[in-house]
Formats: C-alpha cells, structure tokens, sequence
C-alpha cells in the first residue's frame, strides 16, 4: 500500500478509536471528579488513549529510556524539544502525571480537544501577551496543586529539525515556584511525520530520553536568560549524541 493509503487507514483508525474511547473518559471524570481533585485516573486513561497509536503501528517503534528518573510524587516543569504533532503522542507514553500546555486551537478539536478541557490542560494563544499572563498564573496554581507542567519551550515544531531557541516561560515557572526541572530528548518524530501534512514517512525509530532532573537548588542563583540557555544547551548536547553520525 503506499504512503497516503496507510496514511488514511491510520488517521481513519485515530477518528473512529476518538469516537469509542471519548464517552469511557467522560464516565471516569463523572465517577472520579469529586475524589481524584488533580484527575491522575482521567490523565492516565489520556496516555492509554495517546498510546495505542504507536503500540499499534508498526511503523513507530518506541524506545523509552530513563522514565524511571520521574519520582512518584515530585512535581517537575517538564521540558522537551518539539519536531512534530508526534511528539504529544510519544510523551504521553511515559505513563506519569502532568498538565499539557497547548495551544488554545487544540482545545477545539472535536473529542481529543473536549478530553483535553476535561483534563484542565492549560489553554495557551501563541501571540497574545495577556493569555501568556493567564497561562503562567494558571501554571503556577497547576504546581500548587501538586501536579507537573509539561511545556514545549521553543513555542512551535521545528519546520527543519534543528532546535529553535527556548522561550523562557517554563524557566521562570520554575525559578518562581521552586519547581524542579525535568528535561526530556525526543528524536525521530520528524521523520516519521514531518510539520508540515499529515502523510505518514514509513519506519522511523522514536526515542525518548528522559535527562536527570535538575533540583531547584541547582538553578536558584541563576537567571532566567541564563537558565534557559542552560537547559537548551543539555538538550541539545543529547541530541547530538543520538543523531547518526
């Protein structure tokens, strides 16, 4: 079959599993909502949910590395890099607590964009300075609350597969809330679904690498700019070690 055909299939299979699995997440937030306050049962269905399209596509085989690095219990601002729709997929893989923050057209697709509301994922409007004010407040209650923040800091996908510089929201996040910070590698995205369309490349390895967190006491003294420079610069040093030479 060629690619736009498994393409189809595949897309196809993401709308009619959307269907089915949408009504068993509004019933676990109807029986869960009023004893499970951060919805860890509603976000861990999210990530079977997520998962189910690299289990079972052949095409995207999965490699998890150090998910044993996220402690049961400690609130993290998690930070990875961001090469394609692909990645929010992968990372729900790690099976661990965290709030998305998205971009607010996300929240509008219909059953994936519902669940995510259900989810009190975090609404970002890329552009707008007041929604970037909301987004951090919201964040900050998000933390408080006990839960972990999961954050693209270049904004948007790579177009070209090389890093764009971090903005700095997730580091003063995490300087202002004395939040420890959770960096994460993803390769591979790119290649198997590029930016731009919705065709899927064939085989492509994917990788996730979860980095040693980084202790608040660690970056205490630092400062935002200096910070983010840091934690971009960790980033991509792992990335350059899994890129074929």
């Amino acid at each position: 079959m060629t690619k736009r055909a498994l393409s189809t299939l595949f897309w196809g299979f993401v709308a009619v599993s959307s269907i089915v699995l949408y009504p068993v997440a509004v019933m676990i937030w109807v029986l869960t909502v009023a004893f499970d306050r951060r919805l860890v049962l509603l976000h861990r269905f999210t990530c079977f949910w997520a998962s189910l399209y690299t289990w079972l596509n052949p095409a995207w085989p999965v490699t998890l590395e150090g998910q044993d690095k996220i402690q049961p219990g400690t609130t993290y601002v998690m930070v990875a890099n961001h090469l394609s729709l692909l990645d929010i997929l992968v990372l729900f893989r790690l099976f661990r607590h965290f709030k998305w923050v998205s971009k607010i057209e996300n929240f509008s697709v219909p059953l994936v964009g519902w669940n995510m509301s259900m989810n009190r994922y975090i609404k970002l409007r890329r552009g707008d300075r007041e929604s970037v004010v909301e987004m951090m407040e919201a964040c900050e209650k998000t933390i408080g609350e006990g839960n972990s923040i999961m954050m693209f800091p270049e904004g948007t996908r790579s177009p070209t597969g090389e890093m764009r510089p971090f903005k700095p929201g997730a580091f003063e996040l995490a300087l202002k809330t004395r939040t420890p910070i959770l960096p994460i590698v993803i390769s591979g995205t790119a290649n198997a679904l590029p930016k731009r369309g919705f065709v899927l490349q064939g085989r492509h390895a994917i990788r996730i690498g979860v980095l040693d967190p980084i202790p608040h006491e660690h970056f205490a003294d630092m400062s935002v700019d200096e910070l983010t420079a840091n934690v971009r610069e960790m980033i991509a040093t792992e990335i350059g070690k899994t890129e074929p030479r």
